[in-house]
């Protein structure tokens, strides 16, 4: 009988080939999406320098004018007059106060009463200790007439003469200054009652009734403004510029509105710590429609009209008298310089070398170097109108 052979088991397959597969599967895969990565980055990279490219610019026109050199100074308003109505010589209380801010009042019209009963006391007082002294030294006197009377005819001596004399001197300086004491209280009288000292308004009223003031407190202040006094400081180097006559234009900055008028006087000399010259402007109000205590601008015209070119005042850069600004030549930006004859109200006026119509580089300067490529764009920056005078 044979014996089949013996056969091994069947081994299970292996599965590293598989696992091998997946791996390169994946890398290839992955270096695959590098390199599109790659090519789309690379597809996106801007090949050439920017500074050979066109940079945009906003530009503005300038423009052809004529300009003249001024002065502005800042100055305040001020009332011909002002008083702080108060008393002066005695101490009380308040008793009546009788007008309010904005107030009118006459020369002489009561604003205030203090009471002064004490002050009315003691000036009856030494108005009734005068009325005795007076009777007193007519006494006296009459009485030295009679013994120098006597004296002529022997009856008397001489020494009481000289004394009745004496005596009726004396109550006569009793009585000078008892009229004194008087007259120094009657003044005190007569500051517990406030009048106003002329025509004119009320601009303040600073205590009530029963506050107790002093001499020298305010209790109202009056002005007047019938004549408004624009006073203002020039630096001494423009002390011809503000001479007495000079044509100005008063600015008034509360009510927006423009007056001319002329220099009414100046300071003969500057002040020592500010080194300014004072100068003053009279205007007329009768309406008195300024109000003072507020600000004013003194514009005043220096030299002859000049041929100039108008351009915006941030579109340059100045140094001393220079002003160094991009220009358009084509599509390049040329930066020059040009002398500066002022400016005035956010312009600059320089001189006609820059060309009216030339286009002058206002946005995107500061990106700018000479000679760099630019495409323009045209801003809307025209030349505000000259202001007009209020009639």
């Amino acid at each position: 009988m044979s014996v089949p052979p013996i056969q091994a088991p069947p081994q299970p397959s292996s599965g590293k080939p598989v696992v091998l597969f997946v791996i390169v599967g994946l890398v290839a895969l992955v270096l695959l999406l590098g390199g599109v990565m790659m090519i789309r980055a690379e597809s996106k990279t801007n090949k050439v320098a920017l500074s050979s490219s066109a940079k945009p610019v906003t530009v503005v026109e300038a423009q052809r004018t004529m300009y003249r050199p001024s002065r502005t100074y800042i100055g305040t308003l001020e009332p011909w007059v002002q008083a702080d109505i108060g008393p002066q010589f005695v101490a009380a209380y308040v008793d009546t106060v009788l007008v309010r801010p904005g107030a009118t009042v006459k020369h002489g019209e009561v604003l205030a009463t203090l009471d002064c009963r004490n002050a009315s006391a003691a000036t009856q007082a030494i108005a009734s200790q005068a009325r005795a002294i007076d009777a007193r030294q007519k006494a006296v006197a009459d009485e030295a007439a009679r013994k120098k009377g006597l004296l002529d005819g022997g009856f008397i001596a001489e020494n009481d003469v000289i004394q009745a004399l004496a005596q009726s001197e004396a109550e006569l300086a009793q009585l000078a200054s008892a009229r004194a004491k008087l007259a120094s209280s009657a003044l005190e009288v007569n500051d517990c009652v406030l009048r106003s000292p002329f025509d004119g308004e009320i601009s303040r009223r600073t205590i009530d009734p029963g506050a107790f003031v002093r001499p020298g407190t305010s209790i109202v202040t009056a002005v007047d403004r019938s004549t408004i006094r624009m006073t203002a400081d020039a630096p001494e180097i423009d002390f011809a510029v503000v001479a007495p006559g000079t044509k100005v234009s008063i600015h008034v900055l509360a009510t927006g509105r423009d007056f001319p008028a002329t220099i009414t006087r100046r300071a003969p000399a500057a002040d020592a710590s500010t080194r300014t010259v004072h100068f003053e402007v009279d205007l007329i109000d009768e309406k008195r429609e300024i109000p003072v205590g507020t600000t004013g601008e003194v514009h005043i015209d220096v030299g002859e009209p000049v041929a100039a070119t108008e351009v915006p005042l941030y579109v340059a850069t100045l140094r001393g008298d220079k002003a160094s600004m991009y220009v358009i030549e084509g599509d390049v930006a040329r930066s020059k310089t040009f002398p500066v004859k002022g400016e005035a109200q956010g312009r600059l006026y320089v001189d006609t070398k820059l060309a009216p119509g030339t286009h002058v580089v206002a946005e995107g300067r500061a990106l700018l170097e000479d000679g760099d490529k630019v495409t323009v764009k045209v801003g809307d920056d025209a030349p505000p109108p000259p202001p007009k005078a209020s009639p």
